[in-house]
């Protein structure tokens, strides 16, 4: 049977544009419920000024509660060499560093063109790996940007060759705003994966128009086996109108489930988190297995 490595990041992803701010306190408190549901692999946070993202503040502290517990992955985006520092200086073991493969993305998000962001990428990664860091690289609108559109897949193919060049451990394939269908997909995973290995690339679906388990589905089938999603599908892109959040990682874990594949996670423990954390942002369960279940 199957396994499928489920990267859960509603701690980070799931949370950084949230109007509700959650409190260290409650992030420790939800990664602590996630990993009881059988999570092993979860963003904790991001190293960024509080400034720009006032949700992700306290991400040092979030990691220190978890100091003791070394089978827990616990990736943290890091931008900058001061936000490397401060991951060390935490305990970090695993981060998380963006680039985009679309030039107009790049710059509104990034300050910066793609080649201009791989080169800020470079010595961060090389500083990362040399710590011992495992890297894992995000390709942002990987199937489609808000100002480009379609963005072809030879883009995506050259900056994954570039970010594995630079010593990233895993590539994270990211449809930022869930345009993607499985066909297209599929096409991707299988033209990257002629540059980088199956095995070390992993995909990321907004649920925008709700293909996002049917990409994940035409992913596994090119040999995906880690997958991103968030519980209760919190999430957002701020740069796409109307972009849905991620898929819900209780969806998801019902679908590996029926697929007869394994994932370690207990889906009725995953379903009372995510109606947790719903409740303490003020927002209705959105995925369908959590209603369904909760229902019954």
């Amino acid at each position: 049977m199957d396994q499928v490595s489920i990267v859960e990041v509603a701690p980070r992803d799931g949370l950084q544009h949230e109007p509700v701010l959650v409190s260290p306190l409650d992030r420790i408190a939800l990664i602590e419920r996630l990993a009881e549901a059988g999570l092993a692999a979860i963003e904790a946070g991001s190293f960024v000024s509080p400034k720009v993202m006032p949700q992700m503040a306290g991400t040092g502290e979030v990691l220190h509660a978890f100091a003791g517990r070394p089978q827990l992955r616990l990736p943290v985006l890091i931008a900058t060499e001061k936000g490397l520092d401060q991951a060390l200086a935490a305990g970090a073991r695993d981060i998380v560093v963006a680039a985009a493969a679309s030039d107009s993305y790049s710059r509104r998000s990034l300050n910066g063109s793609i080649a201009e962001a791989i080169e800020r990428l470079r010595p961060l990664i090389g500083r990362a790996a040399a710590a011992g860091m495992r890297v894992r690289a995000s390709i942002s609108c990987a199937l489609g940007c808000p100002y480009e559109g379609s963005i072809a897949v030879s883009q995506v193919v050259d900056l994954a060759e570039a970010l594995h060049g630079l010593g990233a451990h895993e590539i994270l394939l990211a449809d930022t705003i869930g345009v993607g269908t499985p066909g297209r997909a599929k096409a991707l995973v299988r033209a990257v994966a002629t540059i980088v290995p199956i095995g070390r690339l992993a995909v990321h679906f907004h649920d925008t128009y709700g293909q996002g388990l049917a990409n994940i589905y035409a992913a596994l089938e090119e040999g995906i086996r880690t997958v991103d999603a968030a519980v209760g599908g919190l999430g957002c892109c701020t740069f796409a109108k109307g972009a849905a959040g991620n898929v819900a990682t209780e969806d998801l874990v019902y679908m590996l489930h029926g697929l007869g594949m394994k994932t370690g996670i207990n889906l009725e423990q995953l379903v009372e988190v995510a109606a947790w954390i719903s409740a303490d942002l003020n927002r209705p369960l959105s995925s369908h297995v959590g209603r369904a279940l909760r229902a019954a």
